[in-house]
């Protein structure tokens, strides 16, 4: 990563933080999980068995919460009808991503800073 696109990203990542700041929450209380265990590329484990973190939130139904979603997260998979474990409500479509991609720190700051996402958790698949 070059000068100019590390202080475009850090100018992005403080923007992000002051608008969830000015709302009175921090976007990491929103994230239920260590983002300290992953490393540069959204991967967790050890050198031979590295993966990505899936996590879960929920939206509200409809088609604007999704693009805003879309709009900030390439790996957002929506899942109307379905709870997850994060319990969503009928009238919630629950998101799947995962951390395998650029700039996933940001990412998931971007959606832990929407006024509708209330909790994103780490997604277990049996």
């Amino acid at each position: 990563m070059n000068s100019l696109s590390a202080r475009v990203l850090l100018l992005l990542l403080g923007a992000t933080i002051a608008a969830s700041a000015a709302d009175g929450v921090d976007p990491l209380s929103v994230i239920a999980f260590d983002l300290s265990r992953l490393d540069a590329a959204g991967l967790q484990g050890p050198p031979d068995g590295q993966r990505a973190l899936d996590y879960e939130f929920c939206i509200p139904q409809g088609e604007v919460p999704q693009r805003q979603v879309a709009a900030i997260d390439p790996s957002a998979r929506f899942q109307p009808g379905s709870r997850g474990r994060i319990g969503c409500g009928p009238a919630q479509v629950l998101v799947l991503g995962n951390t395998h991609q650029p700039g996933y720190r940001q990412v998931l700051l971007r959606l832990a800073g929407l006024p509708f996402v209330v909790r994103i958790a780490q997604a277990m698949f049996e």
